[in-house]
């Protein structure tokens, strides 16, 4: 792959015409349809960790995009700054590197725009859902999964947020025409983590290339354009890896501070957590930076408390957590220009902290968080509840769309479809129009999917407390 090709700065609708006195390029122009959109600032009503928190501390969407945005704009000036002098590659200019950055930048703002309401547990909830539900649906007197192709129906058992940002961006997000935002493919190509259809994910096969899927079949053929452009066919697209290390480093850390802001877990306990996982884990990596790390939360506590700041077990955690964030992006960044040349071919097939020395203390704060925050009784019975919220909606919703434009559809789901966005009601009849029922069938799906996606959190909730009559 040659960044000559990488960097498209294709669109679907093609090129506009240019005004002179517009010094922006075309990815800087993508930064500014990003953060003056709707979809964007959605964000900031849904969960990262703690649902519904009402706190104005602790992470939504909206803030973590931010941060990964940053890190992954730091990461890419630490990295193409270092292969532009060591002369590794004499196609990344000054020029080159500049347009590296504003496409991560824009990345980060949008790699969670497709996510539905309520975390990572939304995606969990519609893919258990279909699991549990599509084999029982019938549209005309035949079952879904007799109709549906097998792709179709792992479109659902599968579903993504990361194939549903691509969908998103790429056509429910109506502005001018059915091509969404219109962004540039260099930058779409950066958010499809992984460049595989629903049937061909693969968690144990090694490629992080099939740990999940990256596209649904709708959008296959805008697929199939933007990595014909891009030249990066079926491999994964370089700046990609550094997309998802900007995204790693900031949950794994932000995950703990919000914890400790809400007293889930102290300074004692994480020091104590992190000498266990030392001695009991068998990552790759270099363990000493978990002692190292423990020394150097022990010495910013000495600090706090000798300045007396209070609590100062909470500006403890702060200011080490701001020291292993540097640790992580300075071995991401070692690691993305120690295997540049694999990334460059397309074989490399892991993450770029999982080559890094400091990978041990990036899965030791996956753990903790895992295991004393998201199985916390606290996380789970929102999570519960929030399932409640997502099963109802789906039981509502998604008979009525199989219904709809069929011609048979009766008093309380037309009421029910007349609540979806037009927006979304045009793209189905736009993707509709001309194609067999089967298909349509399955758009009509995605319709529902793209409607739940689009709510925040609250939206969600009120909805589902709207529909039952409790107001």
């Amino acid at each position: 792959m040659k960044w000559s090709v990488l960097l498209c700065s294709e669109r679907a609708r093609g090129v506009h015409r240019v005004n002179p006195s517009d010094l922006r390029s075309e990815f800087q122009k993508d930064y500014h349809r990003i953060i003056g959109s709707a979809s964007f600032r959605r964000l900031q009503d849904k969960t990262q960790v703690f649902p519904l928190d009402k706190s104005d501390f602790v992470r939504t969407r909206l803030t973590h995009s931010l941060e990964v945005s940053s890190f992954a704009k730091s990461l890419g000036q630490t990295v193409f700054e270092g292969i532009m002098r060591s002369g590794t590659d004499s196609e990344v200019t000054p020029s080159v590197k500049e347009d590296i950055c504003s496409i991560l930048e824009c990345a980060g703002l949008i790699h969670d725009i497709g996510n539905p309401p309520f975390g990572h547990f939304g995606e969990f909830a519609i893919r258990d859902w279909f699991k549990k539900n599509l084999p029982l649906l019938t549209y005309r007197n035949k079952r879904l999964t007799e109709l549906l192709s097998s792709r179709m129906q792992f479109d659902f058992y599968s579903f993504e947020g990361n194939a549903q940002a691509l969908r998103l961006l790429s056509k429910l997000h109506f502005l001018v025409d059915a091509n969404g935002m219109n962004l540039t493919f260099a930058l779409l190509n950066t958010i499809i983590k992984y460049p595989v259809a629903s049937d061909m994910t693969d968690k144990s096969c090694g490629d992080i290339r099939f740990k999940k899927m990256g596209y649904f079949y709708a959008e296959e053929e805008l697929f199939k354009r933007i990595t014909a452009a891009t030249g990066s066919g079926d491999k994964r697209y370089p700046l990609t890896y550094i997309l998802e290390a900007a995204d790693d480093i900031a949950y794994k850390t932000a995950d703990i501070e919000d914890a400790c802001k809400k007293g889930i877990i102290d300074i004692y306990t994480l020091g104590k957590e992190i000498n266990g996982y030392i001695s009991a884990c068998d990552c790759p990596g270099d363990k000493r930076f978990c002692t190292d790390a423990v020394k150097r939360m022990e010495h910013y506590l000495k600090a706090a408390s000798e300045q007396g700041v209070d609590p100062a077990g909470a500006n403890a955690v702060q200011n080490w957590l701001i020291y292993i964030q540097l640790l992580m992006l300075n071995g991401a960044a070692d690691s993305f220009i120690k295997n540049y040349d694999a990334i460059m071919s397309g074989t490399h097939n892991r993450e770029l902290l999982a080559d890094a020395p400091v990978y041990p203390i990036a899965c030791a704060l996956s753990d903790i968080a895992y295991r004393l925050v998201f199985l916390s009784k606290p996380i789970q019975k929102l999570e519960i509840s929030e399932g409640i919220m997502l099963d109802f909606l789906l039981n509502k919703f998604v008979p009525a769309a199989i219904e709809y434009d069929s011609g048979s559809m009766t008093g309380i789901n037309a009421k029910l479809m007349d609540m979806v966005s037009e927006n979304y009601k045009y793209i189905y009849r736009r993707y509709a129009e001309g194609a067999d029922e089967n298909y349509r069938l399955y758009l009509r799906l995605l319709l529902v999917t793209d409607y739940i996606c689009g709510m925040t959190d609250n939206y969600a909730r009120n909805l589902y407390l709207e529909l039952n009559g409790i107001v």
